[in-house]
């Protein structure tokens, strides 16, 4: 199976750690360049995130939010630092020896001081076990939706490569016919200076003519190369790079056939065929 490069997954999961939200979003990119958003209490998961992501991922510009909300049960309990106060207490009774006018501190000036009051930590490896969970079930949704899209890509390409065989076949079927009505017309218009000229040279020049307006080399190529196209599509993976050379290699046939044309059906081949490859390189461009 193919991958898109776009997708997009969220989920989020709730427990005593409070709530976490995951969201992973993607855009084509020509390499593999992840950009983690994590909450400041899953710092120390960005390592393991960024090697699952190298496991399931090979292209595209991959955006992560992790989201950490503590429990509001978590948030409103707190913790005496008696340690701190007891210490805070002592120095204030010290400096109360020294400046007999300052006023003595009460409970209230204590708890305002830094590190008195300590909110309760969260189980930091729980919460570490639920936000890897939670990242692999969103990395499975989030590969889930590129490969049912790169389906569809698949498909998409495989209509146009019809269309391409189709408009080769069109062409090839032509080519007798176009190659023979031009001979004819080069003879019609020598007719008159024939005895002028060599009889044998002059053979040898629509010999000539005749193989420079023959497309059946590059009609060849580019069913070929659609053949291969096909292949890859079926081998699947990450075929994106493989895929956009062998569009580059399509049109670069088409381009030929247009400069060999001398008919109208001949240069509208070429249009036909330029149009349907512009539509597949599009459609590579999203392909991991």
């Amino acid at each position: 199976m193919i991958s898109s490069m776009t997708a997009f997954a969220r989920q989020e999961t709730r427990g005593d750690f409070g709530l976490l939200v995951c969201e992973i979003r993607s855009v084509n990119h020509r390499y593999l360049e992840p950009s983690l958003r994590l909450a400041d209490s899953l710092r120390d998961l960005e390592i393991p995130l960024r090697e699952r992501l190298r496991a399931k991922l090979q292209r595209g510009k991959v955006d992560v939010w992790l989201r950490h909300e503590p429990a509001e049960a978590a948030a409103s309990t707190i913790h005496i630092n008696h340690a701190l106060a007891a210490q805070l207490v002592n120095a204030a009774a010290e400096i109360d020896k020294l400046a007999r006018h300052t006023a003595p501190l009460n409970a209230a000036d204590i708890l305002r001081m830094p590190g008195v009051i300590m909110a309760r930590e969260p189980d930091m490896q729980a919460l570490a076990t639920a936000a890897l969970t939670l990242f692999d079930r969103a990395l499975d949704d989030f590969t889930a939706m590129r490969r049912r899209e790169g389906d569809v890509l698949a498909g998409l390409i495989a209509t146009r490569l019809d269309a391409v065989e189709a408009e080769c076949a069109r062409a090839a079927e032509r080519l007798p016919g176009i190659i023979s009505h031009f001979r004819q017309r080069l003879l019609d218009r020598l007719a008159e200076v024939r005895g002028e000229l060599n009889a044998e040279r002059l053979e040898q020049e629509m010999v000539i003519f005749a193989q420079k307006i023959d497309v059946a080399e590059e009609l060849d190529r580019l069913r070929a190369h659609g053949r291969e196209v096909r292949r890859v599509l079926a081998q699947g993976g990450a075929v994106g790079r493989k895929l956009d050379f062998l569009l580059q290699e399509l049109n670069r046939e088409a381009n030929t056939l247009g400069a060999k044309s001398v008919s109208a059906d001949s240069s509208q081949s070429s249009v036909e065929l330029k149009v349907l490859i512009e539509q597949m390189r599009e459609q590579v461009q999203n392909i991991e």
